[in-house]
């Protein structure tokens, strides 16, 4: 079976966190929206995506191709209906095409977008409760309900690791899986609230609390004393430290130290200095606007609590404080006392107290290749065409010099 993902009309809606990835490459739950897709199906999935995003990530087309709306959580009865597809049928939801099993030929014109011809539409999709995504904020939202799914499939038919008998264990053993490796003393987990997921490798150091439904992925390091609440994801390779609630970081990044983080969404390797804190809910309890890209304006959430939403490779110093429903895009380097602005733009130098210019991208590149490079990983001629990108395409946004 060839998968491929293809990212929803809604994908603007998740900048600046879609800007250096296609939306399978989203986190929510114990993974990414691709890696779900790829456990359910028993497949690997490729992509279409943007053209900028694309040689990064390739397509692979097979003489039968399985397409996939990555904007929709995949789910067991999801996939079930999605198999079933058989060639030229489509799976709609609400007009929005959802999955489509299609030949070479019917690809390449989905690719042109041109019309797929004999393309039957199937009936029933009302039937699966579907999950779209579709605003930065169901991230967060939705988190809990997929940790519970995700760890239950990671889960089934497999035993988990022992539990060292120096921690505190609150609630049902079979709500704590622990893969191989982790190293866990002398802390507490309440699984009284949601299952604990933690990944290979990962360590939990001596005084940390958790309280599920939480998910800790492989290499992970929690510092000494965190107390972190579910629903919470904490990503491969990432640092966690202090506070933090019903939030996301994804893989590689960094929260180390005190400070609060809630209701808030970290992309790739970002970075926040000791004591950073952010708002998640406002003074006057009121509903939360975040910063949307496509409409050059803040929109309203409908969410009472909503924190910071940070892309990839963004830094803040120490001390820094971010106000309820802030958007801060890529490579953004922050610094200084004050609450930096709502929205900061992708490639600032800056804070509240001093004046922003351009983060310039020799000196962007110069801090990204650092960072990976202390992670074993490499900084490609792919990853600054794609920084390169983002740079022209948000220059508008840069009021500043």
């Amino acid at each position: 079976m060839n998968v491929i993902l293809f990212d929803s009309d809604a994908r603007h809606n998740f900048l600046p966190l879609v800007a250096t990835r296609p939306m399978g490459e989203l986190t929510i739950g114990a993974m990414t929206l691709r890696a779900r897709w790829e456990r359910f199906l028993h497949a690997s999935a490729s992509y279409i995506t943007q053209d900028y995003l694309q040689p990064k990530y390739p397509i692979h087309i097979a003489s039968e191709n399985l397409v996939i709306n990555a904007g929709f959580l995949a789910t067991p009865t999801l996939c079930e209906r999605v198999v079933s597809l058989d060639i030229s049928e489509a799976l709609l939801w609400e007009e929005e095409l959802v999955a489509a099993r299609l030949n070479e030929d019917q690809f390449e014109h989905l690719l042109e977008d041109e019309a797929v011809e004999s393309l039957k539409v199937i009936e029933g999709s009302e039937q699966l409760e579907l999950v779209p995504l579709k605003h930065l904020w169901q991230l967060t939202r939705f988190n809990g309900r997929v940790l519970q799914q995700d760890f239950e499939m990671l889960s089934q038919g497999r035993r988990s690791e022992a539990l060292s008998p120096s921690n505190r264990l609150i609630g049902p053993i079979q709500n704590l899986f622990l893969e191989e490796g982790v190293k866990m003393e002398c802390c507490i987990l309440n699984l009284t609230t949601g299952p604990i997921y933690i990944g290979k490798n990962a360590e939990i150091m001596e005084g940390s609390t958790l309280r599920g439904p939480i998910a800790i992925g492989e290499d992970a390091i929690v510092k000494m004393g965190a107390k972190i609440y579910g629903p919470t994801t904490i990503g491969p390779g990432c640092r966690a430290g202090g506070e933090i609630t019903r939030s996301i970081l994804s893989a590689n990044s960094n929260k180390g130290h005190e400070g609060y983080l809630g209701d808030s969404v970290l992309g790739e390797w970002c970075n926040l200095g000791a004591d950073t804190n952010n708002s998640n809910l406002k003074n006057n309890y009121g509903e939360v606007r975040l910063w949307n890209y496509k409409q050059e304006r803040f929109e309203y959430t409908g969410e009472q609590f909503c924190g910071l939403f940070m892309g990839d490779h963004s830094k803040c110093s120490i001390n820094t404080m971010f106000n309820t429903g802030t958007v801060v895009g890529v490579c953004a380097n922050i610094f200084g006392s004050g609450f930096p602005r709502n929205f900061v733009p992708d490639f600032s130098w800056g804070g509240a107290d001093s004046s922003y210019r351009t983060h310039r991208l020799e000196e962007a590149f110069a801090t990204a290749e650092a960072v990976l490079t202390r992670r074993g990983k490499p900084f490609t001629d792919l990853d600054k065409e794609i920084l390169t990108h983002i740079f022209q395409e948000t220059a508008k946004f840069r009021t500043f010099k």
